[in-house]
């Protein structure tokens, strides 16, 4: 009657192991680590920096174990692992300087990081720790304006200059285009050439509005964005500068950054874990911007290119195919590129496909119908320091879609075209709030949370023992398979714990024994009948699951919509407490209901159960 198959023996034997495997990175700790990337754009890192960082280290004395070389192209860094904090300092400054020719401008960025001690074994079967939020381990917070008016501002300037391309192309006069504000005027000396300009606008522009003012020969069109068209251009903007900021964090090893956005035009930045907070508002602050410019040239290769260059040109000497002569006329910025892919060429070999939009199409149009055969480059401006990325010759008269050829492999094709998707910030930042957690008051809030969490399964567990006797040791075990499960989830799935998390847990636990309350309770009751040992054990269990499942459902309900509507720390605590409400049901029923059956299942003629006083009412 009260028996499992074997098959579900070996289910609930695998669930616990499991948790126990990846519940276990939590109990590791870690150790201070550096993690070197590159500092550059046209600088990749490869396995070869692991034994250049090995011989810097080993030459200047500094004890060091497990060089490890992680990701691929732009992502790539090198991690070491260090005995202890003040090692771990030495050798950052130790390796900015043996790295680095030019600390000004630097090659190679060294950052300060925390590598888990996990065994080497459970990481290859992908067992981590949790992520630990800001309020538990400490990093920096940042609050970020962006500069909504120079969003604007850049969009109106492309909207004149698409205005001036238009009217040019379809030979349609006008006396003149300005700015004037939050709008463009522009001026015409009769009203049949204007109703004829408006038309040939509004057919490329659906975004705008258009307004006439002025008489006799002084007419003036004023076109200004509509409301949603601003609100769209805001949110894109944002939504660039979070992808940008994604990338940019990198360098400085954080493990689980948190970048998002907080109202119309606002962004958060969270970087747990992070020391350095000086070197993170800079990198996470600094502009960067792409310009395509033709090379010179009246400059011949080989000429001493110092003593020859032209007024109107600059020397580039940083990055691909340098040194280079280029034209300080730019054709065309990063902001007119629509999208950048890696892709092949007709020979099959390695290339980039570009996207412009239409503006940017016309400009490249009008850029290379007369230069075919001629070189052109693109250039990074990133902390004022330029980069050649590419140098290519004008196969043809270029529009809004063409390719940068000559990659090399496939390796180069992607980086550039991640390089051209987002090397720069759509609209500048300003920090407005700054805040810093020190580690200690992390590490404090830690073990707060984990007192507060034992010291409450502690008191749950004399209750239960105390009250229903054996069925409550075996309530507490299914309790303690519930926190490991969940544990185990929440690294497995590599969740952030944040304070709120914590409370989530320990509001799991309370949850969870109440299924157990309800199912001794139900037992109670049906042995209060007159049913027998066993009969109360099935009848209890089976009419108890219909209460547990209502009960659970509702609240599983309120989780998921915490969830969907939340964010930041409601956000997760909805995702702990909604993930205890399923690892409690499966501990509660599965896992007691198994170790009932395995302890009382074989009894044939078993005549009581330990599951406390049973209250019968007087009979007369």
């Amino acid at each position: 009657m009260n028996r499992y198959p074997v098959w579900k023996y070996i289910l609930i034997a695998v669930a616990i192991l499991l948790g126990a495997l990846y519940s276990a990175p939590n109990y590791f700790g870690e150790s201070p680590a550096v993690q070197v990337t590159s500092g550059k754009s046209t600088l990749k890192l490869t396995s070869d920096m692991v034994a250049k960082v090995d011989e810097v280290l080993t030459r200047e004395k500094v004890p060091h174990s497990e060089l490890t070389f992680d990701g691929t192209g732009t992502y790539a860094s090198v991690r070491v692992r260090f005995p202890d904090p003040d090692t771990q300092f030495r050798a950052k400054a130790v390796l900015e300087k043996g790295l680095n020719a030019d600390p000004e401008d630097p090659s190679y960025l060294v950052a300060l990081n925390l590598q888990p001690d996990t065994p080497k074994w459970m990481q290859k079967l992908h067992a981590a720790p949790m992520y630990l939020g800001l309020d538990l381990r400490g990093g920096v917070h940042f609050l970020m304006q962006v500069d909504t008016k120079a969003v604007l501002a850049k969009r109106l300037q492309g909207m004149q200059a698409a205005a001036r391309s238009q009217l040019r192309d379809k030979n349609v006069r006008h006396a003149g285009i300005e700015r004037s504000g939050d709008t463009i005027v522009i001026n015409f000396r009769d009203n049949d050439t204007r109703q004829k300009a408006k038309a040939v606008l509004a057919d490329q522009m659906p975004d705008v509005t258009f307004a006439d003012s002025g008489s006799d020969t002084d007419l003036k069109t004023v076109i200004s964005l509509k409301p949603a068209a601003v609100k769209q251009t805001t949110d894109e903007a944002v939504k660039q500068n979070i992808s940008t900021l994604s990338k940019r964090v990198n360098e400085l090893g954080v493990a689980e950054p948190i970048i998002q956005q907080q109202g119309p035009d606002r962004i958060i930045v969270q970087l747990p874990g992070v020391q350095d907070v000086a070197r993170a508002r800079s990198v996470i602050g600094r502009t960067a911007t792409l310009e395509i410019r033709m090379v010179d040239e009246s400059i011949t290769p080989g000429t001493e290119l110092t003593s020859a260059v032209p007024l109107n040109s600059e020397l580039f000497t940083v990055g691909k195919g340098v040194p280079v002569v280029l034209t300080k006329d730019v054709v065309l910025t990063g902001d007119y590129i629509s999208s950048a892919t890696a892709s092949f060429d007709q020979n099959q070999q390695p290339a980039v496909g570009i996207d412009l939009n239409g503006d940017g199409g016309r400009r490249m149009r009008d850029a290379t119908s007369t230069r075919v055969g001629k070189k052109m480059a693109i250039v990074l401006f990133e902390k004022g320091k330029p980069e050649v990325l590419s140098v290519a010759t004008i196969q043809s008269e270029l529009g809004s879609k063409f390719q940068i050829t000559g990659m090399g492999n496939a390796e180069n094709s992607a980086e550039l075209a991640l390089l051209l998707r987002s090397g720069a910030l759509a609209a500048p930042m300003e920090v407005i709030e700054e805040r810093t957690i020190g580690p200690q008051l992390g590490a404090e809030n830690v073990a707060k949370g984990m007192h507060s969490t034992m010291y409450g399964f502690a008191a749950v567990a004399i209750f239960m023992v105390a009250y229903y006797m054996m069925f409550g040791l075996f309530s507490v075990f299914a309790l303690a398979c519930n926190l490991l499960l969940l544990v185990a989830l929440l690294s497995l799935l590599g969740i952030t714990l944040t304070l709120p998390g914590m409370a989530a847990i320990a509001l799991a636990l309370g949850m969870a024994i109440d299924s157990n309350v309800l199912i001794n309770e139900r037992v109670r009751e049906e042995l209060r009948g007159g049913a027998s040992p066993q009969a109360a054990i099935t009848a209890g269990f089976d009419r108890a699951w219909a209460t547990i499942i209502d009960s659970n459902v509702t609240t599983l309900i309120v989780g998921l919509a915490l969830l969907v509507f939340g964010s930041g720390p409601i956000r997760g605590f909805a995702v702990v407490h909604t993930l205890g409400i399923l690892t409690s049901m499966f501990s509660a029923v599965f896992i007691m209901r198994g170790v009932v059956n395995l302890w009382y299942g074989r009894k044939k003629k078993l005549q009581s159960i330990a599951i406390g006083t049973i209250w019968r009412p007087d009979t007369k």
